[in-house]
């Protein structure tokens, strides 16, 4: 597996992040499995988040992965806090981020985060209190790198005024049905709706200051609505994919994951398959650079334009 330096970070991650938001759907054997052949891809960057499965999916993968020091030693696992569903709020205080930690090193069973992300932005951040959290937790051991999801600009910016850490990724919502991060930077100084700056020229941001993207849902279109590969929604799309996988003799998952890889921001998109074939079929792309004539084909058949 091709691999990437997080951030500013000598952290070396596979360019394919293994999301674990539906592991709850598995059960042990299942499991097992699924951890198994992310490993034997070479895929051993695990992604987590404290609110999915309300904490089983942390529990499960410990388990189905039969975590121990000599297993630790070989795995990356990075998870949020932040979103707490129980009260429908967004929580970036200092106790609550200290808690999620402890709660989530629990799950897992483990005595260290590779990688902490606050989960969305909390209009009510204090960055002192987020400042002070990260400080503890670097000291004492239980956290070695932090980054942000679903931030702009100038919450980044805020944030870094007080905290010291770098911010070494930021996980964003991108597919190729979703890129409006994209299409804005094509659309500069123009009057049409794809001109729109929705987040503050974020990838360009991240470019810039060196903080990986880590894309989200990059087979979903709309706010998980559905995935884009074989939807009658969108047949020009699926037949320009179809006939690029025909060429390099790969699936269509694959072409969609290595659409993203073949930016240059060196982005790491997270999946959330718990299908160890499509699993297979995103690591694959780690494989596959797609030319820039195959990649602006892919673009503009999902409907975008060019100025």
């Amino acid at each position: 597996m091709k691999t990437i330096k997080l951030g500013t970070s000598t952290l070396e991650v596979p360019v394919v992040a293994v999301g674990c938001m539906r592991m709850n759907s598995l059960d042990k054997k299942q499991a097992e499995r699924f951890v198994q052949t992310a490993l034997d891809e070479g895929a051993n960057f695990f992604e987590h988040a404290d609110i999915y499965g309300a904490g089983e999916c942390e529990r499960i993968f410990a388990d189905a992965i039969q975590m121990s020091p000599s297993v630790r030693e070989k795995v990356i696992l990075q998870s949020k806090c932040g979103i707490r569903p129980d009260k429908g709020m967004f929580d970036f205080s200092k106790e609550h981020i200290l808690n999620s930690v402890d709660g989530i090193l629990k799950r897992l069973n483990t005595d260290y985060l590779d990688v902490l992300l606050l989960h969305r932005p909390d209009t009510l951040v204090e960055p002192e209190e987020v400042a002070e959290a990260f400080d503890q937790l670097e000291r004492s051991g239980k956290v070695r790198h932090f980054g942000v999801s679903n931030q702009n600009p100038m919450q980044i910016q805020l944030l870094k005024k007080f905290v010291k850490q770098p911010i070494v990724a930021n996980q964003l919502q991108l597919s190729i049905t979703n890129a409006t991060m994209i299409s804005q930077g094509f659309n500069v100084n123009m009057e049409n709706a794809a001109a729109v700056n929705r987040d503050g020229s974020i990838l360009d941001f991240c470019r810039l200051h060196d903080i990986t993207i880590q894309p989200w849902s990059p087979f979903q279109y709309g706010f998980f609505e559905g995935v884009f590969l074989g939807n009658e929604k969108f047949p020009k799309l699926n037949e320009k994919i179809d006939e690029i996988a025909a060429r390099y003799g790969v699936s269509n998952t694959t072409i969609a994951v290595a659409w993203l890889l073949r930016h240059p921001a060196n982005m790491q998109p997270v999946i959330g398959t718990m299908n160890v074939e499509r699993l297979k079929d995103c690591c694959k792309a780690a494989d596959i650079r797609l030319t820039r004539e195959e990649w602006y084909d892919i673009f503009r058949s999902a409907g975008n334009i060019l100025p």
